[in-house]
């Protein structure tokens, strides 16, 4: 079984998406801009920067994701496009919150300023929206197809992957 989990930052698609790779004894995979940065020695802020100009790094980290996800027999694929682009997915879920909650949560994740992450992260919402529509022609604000929609916000992280776990198993 293949499952995609995708959500913005802050929503919890990564931290779901281990916890069900660990219930469920799945392959994680989960490679995005901070470990690109990370291999290039940059930020994310410069990555992100690149990205607006240059689609080579969203088309390497979703190249990544989706090599290892086709060659592993049994995944879970936590991704901001998991959704949209790992088509034979068995299982698709898309999880989302408000922004209040999204800031709390990579405040708390990252530190920081609540303002200043609130403003990076509607930049950043509006960027990538932009990125995926031109480059896939991807609209990540139309998720009504996938298996399981859930708000983040009324959850925490190992309730929503057991909501997503059960799902699975009564499909």
């Amino acid at each position: 079984m293949k499952i995609a989990i995708s959500g913005k930052s802050g929503c919890g698609n990564t931290t779901v998406s281990k916890i069900i790779s660990e219930k469920l004894n799945l392959k994680f995979i989960n490679f995005t801009f901070r470990n690109l940065a990370q291999e290039k020695n940059m930020t994310l802020s410069e990555v992100l920067e690149k990205a607006k100009t240059d689609d080579f790094w969203d088309k390497e980290t979703d190249r990544r994701q989706l090599m290892e996800a086709r060659f592993s027999q049994n995944c879970v694929l936590g991704s901001r496009l998991a959704i949209w682009i790992l088509a034979e997915a068995g299982f698709k879920a898309y999880l989302f919150a408000d922004l209040e909650t999204r800031v709390r949560r990579i405040q708390k994740r990252e530190g920081g300023s609540f303002e200043e992450i609130k403003a990076f992260t509607e930049k950043r919402d509006g960027e990538d929206h932009e990125r995926y529509m031109k480059t896939y022609n991807i609209n990540n604000n139309e998720y009504s197809f996938a298996d399981l929609i859930i708000d983040t916000g009324k959850y925490n992280a190992d309730e929503t992957a057991n909501l997503i776990i059960n799902a699975i198993k009564n499909k």
